[in-house]
């Protein structure tokens, strides 16, 4: 059975929680949609609503992928080897300090 999608009030809720976790206070924008005509910060309701869009749309997609199993392992060893971490373009910034 899949979930039922969260309400807006919802998404609010958890986007408001996960940015003052971050020390992002939302209401330090102007209230409404109309952008603020001295700094250009969006109104709160046009953040909130680009960020519910973006919620909606990115974080199902990325947390359903799977790293493809290298070639020539079975379909038995696909879900571990899925969990391998991704390969890194400069492996020695991660590497060479635990020398």
């Amino acid at each position: 059975m899949t979930p039922a999608p969260p309400s807006d009030a919802e998404l609010n809720t958890m986007i408001r929680t996960r940015l003052a976790m971050l020390g992002i206070d939302l209401d330090q924008l102007p209230a409404g949609t109309a952008a603020d005509p001295e700094t250009g910060a969006p109104g709160r309701d046009t953040a909130l609503a680009s960020l519910r869009s973006f919620m909606r749309g990115t974080v199902t997609p990325l947390a359903a992928y799977q790293l493809p199993a290298p070639e020539g392992t079975g379909a038995p060893a696909d879900p571990a080897l899925s969990q391998q971490r991704a390969p890194m373009m400069y492996p020695s910034i991660s590497v060479e300090w635990r020398k």
